[in-house]
């Protein structure tokens, strides 16, 4: 006598899961997604125009982020709007759009690291003079020294009239413009 309530426990013991159903996904974790997909939506938004379009990202998407961008940030309709922006990411592969943010992100970091160089070049330039000017000819082989000598004496005849710093920024330009290539 097989009893009909037994042979269910039977055969759900040997299944550990319904068949048909994906693998298990908690409510919590439905929030974290949601609320990440949410967050990428919005930088996504608070890109530029030119940084957008280096983003792949589908007609539907786009007119989305392009409709929040008009909307006033301090209304209602734009977080709801955000919060469309995050339902559409969350059938798409977020993999690509993910990339793409982290290599903006890393040419933003570059370019910051890069002048934080040059403004230590610059200040090195205007106190220490020609060791320092020697040390960026070294290091940047195009700049001129007597440019750059140029710069110190006008810079330390600034700094003796307490005259607002023009020629330290000009230094910075000069800088900028011909170390471009070297990095």
């Amino acid at each position: 006598m097989n009893d009909p309530s037994q042979n269910d426990d039977a055969n759900w013991d040997n299944n550990d899961s319904y068949p048909d159903q994906d693998e298990f996904v908690s409510k919590s974790e439905l929030k974290r997604q949601s609320a990440l997909c949410q967050k990428i939506g919005e930088q996504l938004v608070n890109l530029s125009d030119a940084h957008l379009k280096t983003i792949p990202l589908d007609d539907e998407l786009a007119g989305a982020i392009a409709l929040a961008n008009k909307i006033n940030r301090k209304k209602d309709g734009f977080r709801r709007q955000l919060q469309f922006i995050g339902k559409l990411m969350r059938n798409r592969d977020l993999a690509p759009i993910e990339a793409g943010l982290a290599k903006l992100q890393n040419q933003h970091q570059a370019q910051n690291a890069r002048f934080h160089q040059l403004e230590k070049t610059r200040d090195a330039i205007a106190d220490k003079g020609d060791t320092a000017i020697q040390q960026a000819l070294d290091a940047y082989p195009t700049l001129e020294r007597q440019k750059l000598r140029q710069y110190h004496r006008a810079i330390n005849k600034e700094r003796a009239k307490n005259a607002p710093p023009k020629a330290y920024r000009e230094l910075f330009q000069y800088l900028k413009e011909h170390t471009t290539d070297q990095d």
